[in-house]
């Protein structure tokens, strides 16, 4: 997968952040803002009740829609961005864990916070940090947000799956249904 990521990269083409089966005909795009109480719980529900399910068959791709209102959920999906570039399985980690401690991290501590991240995980500390002004990752932030908008995105998280979409409050009952569905087809 990394080699594939810096194939990508050195083509010029925009990678994805995709958990799940990464060649599934099935994908889901998740809109997410990384400083979101409702993506967290949608994020608990996929670690818990969806990939378990559903991850062999499904590729699940993250979009970034950081909302205005959050000071510093646009700069944390571009480290973010970062990281899934160097290791995609830490950069989804990175997203898990800022989801789960979006209520302890503030615009202040965040740098902090990112680079320990970084330390623990074997990754540079000072390169996720300047992830976070890097213009190339910044841009593909807006390309998913401004995508978003084009789609009449409003709230997060919006799923969407073969033309159908889910927003805001998710269920496990409401996601499953729209992954089996798209599964007969």
């Amino acid at each position: 997968m990394i080699l594939v990521l810096a194939a990508l990269l050195a083509a010029g083409i925009r990678p994805e952040i995709v958990e799940g089966n990464p060649v599934s005909a099935v994908r889901v795009i998740i809109y997410e803002d990384l400083q979101c109480s409702d993506c967290q719980r949608l994020r608990t529900l996929l670690d818990e009740k969806i990939l378990p399910r559903y991850g062999s068959r499904v590729a699940f791709v993250h979009r970034d829609f950081p909302l205005p209102k959050h000071d510093w959920a646009r700069v944390a999906a571009a480290a973010s961005r970062w990281v899934y570039e160097h290791d995609p399985r830490i950069g989804i980690t990175l997203r898990r864990e800022l989801l789960a401690e979006q209520q302890t991290i503030t615009q202040a501590s965040l740098k902090s916070w990112l680079a320990e991240f970084a330390s623990r995980n074997k990754l540079d500390p000072e390169g996720i940090v300047a992830a976070m002004d890097d213009k190339r990752l910044l841009g593909l932030v807006e390309q998913d947000f401004q995508g978003a908008l084009g789609r009449g995105i409003a709230k997060v998280p919006t799923i969407f799956a073969g033309g159908q979409s889910i927003a805001e409050t998710i269920t496990y009952e409401d996601f499953a249904r729209l992954l089996d569905n798209q599964l007969k087809q």
